[in-house]
């Protein structure tokens, strides 16, 4: 196998261009750099600057499956696609062209959690691991056969943002310098996916993290922590919808109603649920931006015994 791999990198935003600059640091042969088209009054995206600091071809279409992208990328003649956070659909004709394919980060332990929230819902379902997978997609969604896994441990008190910059961030970017090595060396596996174990779940959207305030604190305290800080698990107050962030579990029955408000403070409040309270730091009503607890509590004039959920 060629030492002067020819790889083109089909990604996006911070991860992307951390890729990229990983990758450039270690030497390899890096022949363009696909990625969304810029955005009006927008900064361009971390990628294309990168990108363009390294003087690397940087192509840009709204589509990968449109013709001139597909031209675009076999003019390469990339004996590796790397992808790196891609949220298009790449077309078989851009997958299968490089002489050793293309590999894919995602970041859960495929098959389980395949699709574009695969950080939420391990989170949400309260589940002690995950971790990140290296693939080699094929024409399923995340199906292919993985290359490299490592695992992760989801502490009680990870959130999403905890989780994925904190621990997946720069561990995938390592892996996928690690798994370009394997491929150049001719060590990279591939080893199918067991699908009967296979779980797959769409976008985390606000409306699948509407807290029950009847179910256990624990549920309740898994769900704002699988949406902080998007797309933040929310509740109502007097009609009106208010996302919670930054929240902490309290242990023990309070004998309040569920979803009361049991106390406020200068630090944020608690909420009551089944065998505890939910202390919240960080709140976000609806149309306005993320605002520290105390500052919402005392615009709206929050109480003890008010209730959420109403």
């Amino acid at each position: 196998m060629p030492d002067d791999l020819r790889i083109a990198i089909i990604g996006q935003a911070a991860f992307g261009k951390d890729v990229l600059a990983a990758l450039a640091e270690n030497s390899e042969n890096i022949v363009g750099v696909f990625c969304p088209p810029d955005r009006e009054g927008r900064p361009a995206d971390p990628i294309k600057q990168e990108a363009e600091e390294r003087d690397i071809p940087v192509f840009q279409f709204r589509r990968m499956r449109r013709k001139r992208a597909i031209d675009a990328f076999l003019e390469l003649n990339a004996d590796l696609c790397v992808m790196a956070f891609v949220t298009d659909i790449v077309p078989d004709e851009i997958l299968e062209a490089p002489t050793h394919g293309t590999i894919q980060y995602h970041p859960s332990l495929l098959p389980k959690h395949r699709g574009p929230s695969s950080m939420n819902w391990p989170i949400i379902w309260g589940e002690p691991r995950t971790g990140l997978t290296v693939f080699w997609p094929d024409k399923g969604l995340d199906t292919g056969p993985v290359l490299l896994q490592k695992e992760v441990e989801i502490t009680p008190d990870d959130t999403l943002g905890s989780l994925y910059f904190g621990k997946l961030y720069q561990m995938g970017v390592d892996a996928m310098v690690e798994s370009v090595a394997m491929v150049r060396d001719g060590t990279a596996p591939k080893i199918p996916q067991d699908h009967s174990q296979a779980t797959y779940e769409g976008w985390c959207n606000p409306a699948d993290v509407v807290i029950d305030w009847e179910k256990n604190v624990d549920e309740i305290y898994n769900m704002v922590r699988g949406g902080d800080p998007s797309p933040g698990a929310n509740t109502t107050l007097n009609g009106s919808a208010v996302a919670f962030f930054r929240a902490a579990r309290i242990e023990g029955d309070t004998g309040k109603a569920a979803g009361e408000v049991v106390e406020v403070d200068e630090d944020g409040f608690t909420v009551a649920a089944s065998g505890g309270v939910i202390r919240v730091g960080r709140v976000q009503a609806a149309g306005q931006r993320k605002v520290m607890a105390p500052e919402w509590t005392e615009q709206i004039g929050l109480n003890p015994g008010d209730r959420f959920g109403t």
